[in-house]
């Protein structure tokens, strides 16, 4: 019985730490180099983190399971765009994320765009593949919305 509850433990454990392993980009540009060269969308998080009831829902339900994590490292690139109220981000880091939430018309949180970034004379432009938010039901609901969603992408 012993055996089992640590083996249990152990297989829950590395679930979690794998979860933990993603990779979530601040820097727009530097995520859309990455997304360019690997030919994956970028998924850009709205969010905030630090009030949003809804947002920390998200991602204590879809963005921290294994699931979601074995999806995101095959399919997307991650990208958080917080909107903090207690702790205070960079000016730069404030700047780009309020210039996407206007090119995103993102009126409430969380919302999540996949996007497909092109880069053109130097500068990076997006095609807007599709949003979604929090959705009840667990990673394998949200996740299905989401292949819907790169489902558009060309």
């Amino acid at each position: 019985m012993k055996k089992i509850v640590l083996t249990l433990l152990l297989v829950l454990g590395s679930m979690t730490i794998e979860a933990q392993e993603l990779t979530w980009h601040t820097d727009v540009n530097k995520a859309s180099e990455i997304a360019i060269k690997t030919k994956k969308p970028l998924l850009f998080f709205f969010t905030g983190s630090d009030w949003c009831g809804w947002c920390i829902r998200l991602q204590k339900e879809v963005f921290t399971k294994p699931e979601f994590a074995t999806w995101a490292k095959e399919n997307v690139v991650l990208v958080d765009l917080d909107f903090p109220r207690r702790k205070q981000l960079s000016p730069e880091l404030t700047k780009q994320n309020n210039e996407l939430q206007q090119m995103f018309a993102v009126r409430g949180y969380p919302t999540v765009w996949m996007v497909t970034p092109t880069m053109v004379d130097k500068k990076v432009s997006f095609e807007k593949l599709g949003s979604t938010g929090y959705v009840a039901g667990g990673p394998e609901k949200w996740l299905a919305g989401a292949n819907q969603i790169l489902a558009n992408k060309k």
